[in-house]
């Protein structure tokens, strides 16, 4: 590289340093990470394509979700190898909740399977120790045991009990997890199960 060419990249990166400060002091990350791009694609060489350099969007602008997207689809993901060998993708608002039940090491376990559609919109994943089902109206919930044999037998997400809305919650009898229809109980003594509709 010439030295007249070092010193003016020099300049435009002590330039593009100083609007990422003035960047960084409003409240806005999503004009912050355009800044970002803007400044380092006019400073940093790419590929023939220039694809590396390209920035993502208009400052302020957000893309809406899709109707039955998932709001936090880009939370993440993990790739897990089942014994079998396979492996399955968990992300989104799934992998955020599979991660809060301690992911593969917890009482959830492994994938069974890709995420699959449920319900009018909804997604859900199969794990060896029950399912997390997601929709963007209930978010995403773990349902498992004799409360997700009796909900499935009730319709599942497609039922009158539709999406639940709550993880499984500890009651004096036993266990109980809430649904958009109603809620299913599950009684430690007698190993009964109740749904209750709305």
């Amino acid at each position: 590289m010439h030295h007249f060419a070092r010193r003016s990249a020099g300049f435009t990166i002590a330039l593009a340093a100083a609007g990422l400060l003035v960047a960084g002091c409003g409240d806005d990350d999503t004009s912050v990470s355009d800044t970002v791009g803007s400044l380092t694609s006019q400073v940093m060489p790419g590929d023939d394509t220039g694809a590396e350099n390209t920035p993502t969007g208009s400052p302020g602008a957000e893309e809406s979700p899709a109707p039955d997207s998932d709001p936090n689809a880009d939370a993440g993901e993990t790739t897990v190898q089942t014994p079998d060998g396979t492996e399955v993708t968990v992300s989104g608002s799934i992998y955020q909740k599979y991660n809060e039940a301690g992911g593969p090491a917890g009482t959830l376990g492994m994938p069974e399977g890709e995420e699959q559609v449920a319900g009018d919109g909804g997604r859900y994943q199969n794990f060896v120790g029950g399912t997390i089902f997601f929709s963007q109206d209930t978010g995403a919930h773990v349902v498992w045991g004799d409360i997700q044999e009796a909900w499935e037998a009730d319709g599942g997400a497609d039922g009158e009990l539709g999406f639940p809305t709550s993880d499984e919650q500890d009651t004096p009898e036993g266990k109980m997890s809430e649904f958009e229809g109603g809620t299913i109980t599950w009684n430690s003594s007698d190993r009964t199960t109740t749904v209750t509709m709305n």
